[in-house]
Formats: C-alpha cells, structure tokens, sequence
C-alpha cells in the first residue's frame, strides 16, 4: 500500500491509532494511562532529594520526581505537568513549567509572547497568521506558539484551536481548591493522532481496521529485538540501565558493510525507539568501519533524529567507540506492560 493512512481503532481492548507509509507502521499511540505525560497535577510538595537538584511531591494517584527546587518548600502546593514516563523503581518526572498542545497552537502560561513554528519559513503566512490571532483576540492572555500545522488551516480551524485551549489553561489555573490529585487528564490516543499527525489525506476509523492493514502483524514484529534491514541487521534490546543497539553486516562481506549496515540502522532508529516506546541512555555499538567514516555516521544519526518528534540528544562516541544519546521518555514501553 502507498501514501499514509491513520487508522483509528482498539488494540488489546483499549483506545489505539496508527500510522501507516507505505504500508510500513511509521507511529503507534496506545492508552497512556493517568500519570502520561501531557497530564497536570496538583501536588504536595514532600521534601528535597540531597545531591539530586530535586524534589519528591506527592498525589493521590503516587509521587513524582520534580527536578527544580528554587521557590519549592515541602507543604507547599503546587501544579506540575508529568513530562516523562517513569517505571517500578523510577518515578515519573514533572515540571512546573506548564503548557497546553493541541494541532494548531501551544498555549504558555508561563512564557509570554505570541511566536511562529520555524518550519513556516513562508514571511507572508507568518504576517497573516500573526494577524489572525493579534486581530481576533482584544487581549491575549497567555503566551502562544502557532505549530506548523497553521501552515494549511483555515482561519476559523486555527481560532477555534486557540479558544478551547486558551479555556483549558484558564480552567486548570483558576482552580484555587487545595486538594490535590489530577486536575487535566492527558490526550488520549485518537486526540494524539489528530494533535500530531496533521498531513494524513486518509483515516480509516471502523473497528477492525488495524486487522484489515496489517497492523498487528506489524506489532508483533516489534517484539523481536532483531531488526532486519537492507542486507544487514542491527539489536534493540532495553535494559534497566540504558536501550543497547548492536550493528551487524549480516551476510555483507564487501569492504564497505560495515558503514552501509550503519547507515541503513541510523536511518531506521528513530521509528524504532519511538514504536517500541524507549527512552532514556541509548548506547549505540556500531558495526566494525573505518575512523575516518564516524563523522559520516554522525551526521547521518544527526539528520535522522531532526526529523523525529521526540528530542533526542547525541551526546558523543566514547573511548570504544560507542555512541550515546539521550532521549525523552514521552511514549510507554507498552512491550512490556
């Protein structure tokens, strides 16, 4: 099958969607569950972990890590916004650094100023979506960032965007109540879709679709740490430290095997990690190739990761000529749930 096609469906009972390219599952939302991120609670602020930079703070639903203790006294209330995903032993991490994303527009409370995704690089459309908002509201009172979704819409799908999620600030940040637990849910995985999958000519929304394309199929195929790609192959296998990566040449014995099999898995990475939901310390063990190519081989998992929706830092190669990253826990490793 050719193009892209977001199918909306269940998977194992619960809400799920899926994007599909060329026939290839290029992105998978499945429930995120309470403590996901996008979600806001009001929390109680326990005390300060020494050495760490943070605070444990506590809820109803279970505690969080906050990493900031400048202004934070134990006692006291608090809105935070869960950022990562934690795990049995690690909680999840949240910020007081509050925002609300929907398609079109990220409302900041706590940054003022009204500023254009980068991606709209055309000046014209700029000026008129600037326009549009300074225009429509006499006083805007939060800071926003137009994504580049904007680029295509139409004026009154761009306005309405802006006033639900301007509402929902002022809903959450205008409860004065004290009691803590959750006050805004995160996007659940038919919202996500539609929040970030913005350029979809088709969606298939019928119960059943993900068995009609394939889709479990596809899944399935996840839970094999091997992946094979081209000629080669390369490891993905998660360990409570860090997510290890071994590059092989599989049957490649030509002299450039090696950089071809590196190449191919730093092309493939990105919608791997983000299908299998992995986050955290990647280690990268590259298959065998000259030094002189590592630039190549960088610039390559550079380029890849740009394109990617989740941040993802290269942090370096080491003495052993591993590489490093380090890369957000915003999806569940629902492999192993």
């Amino acid at each position: 099958m050719k193009g892209k096609i977001a199918l909306l469906d269940n998977f194992e009972g619960k809400e799920a969607a899926a994007l599909l390219i060329d026939g290839k599952l290029h992105d998978f939302f499945t429930e995120p569950g309470m403590k996901a991120p996008g979600a806001i609670f009001r929390v109680k602020v326990k005390h300060q972990l020494k050495g760490s930079g943070g605070v444990f703070v506590e809820s109803p639903d279970g505690d969080f890590f906050l990493h900031q203790t400048s202004s934070i006294t134990p006692g006291k209330f608090i809105l935070v916004q869960v950022t990562s995903y934690g795990d049995s032993e690690k909680l999840p991490r949240v910020s007081t650094k509050i925002l609300f994303k929907s398609r079109y527009v990220i409302v900041t409370p706590f940054a003022d100023g009204l500023n254009i995704a980068k991606s709209i690089q055309d000046i014209d459309r700029k000026s008129q979506l600037k326009q549009l908002v300074t225009e429509e509201f006499e006083h805007i009172p939060y800071g926003m960032i137009l994504r580049s979704a904007c680029a295509l819409a139409s004026d009154n799908e761009i306005i309405d965007d802006c006033r639900n999620m301007i509402s929902a600030a002022q809903n959450v940040l205008s409860d004065e109540h004290n009691q803590i637990g959750l006050v805004y849910r995160a996007q659940s995985p038919h919202q996500m879709a539609w929040r970030e999958w913005s350029d979809i000519p088709s969606v298939d929304k019928r119960n059943g679709a993900f068995s009609d394309y394939g889709v479990l199929e596809l899944i399935d195929e996840l839970k094999d740490p091997k992946v094979i790609i081209n000629n080669s192959n390369y490891y993905i296998e998660s360990t409570k430290a860090f997510v290890a990566i071994d590059v092989n040449t599989g049957g490649d014995m030509s002299f450039a095997a090696g950089l071809k099999a590196n190449l191919a898995m730093a092309k493939d990475l990105p919608r791997q990690l983000r299908l299998r939901g992995l986050g955290g310390q990647v280690v990268i063990d590259p298959a065998p190739m000259s030094r002189q190519n590592r630039n190549t081989l960088e610039n390559a998992i550079k380029s890849s990761l740009r394109r990617d929706t989740i941040e993802t830092n290269f942090v370096g190669w080491t003495s052993m000529g591993l590489i490093e990253l380090q890369r957000a826990r915003i999806r569940p490793n629902w492999l192993t749930l």
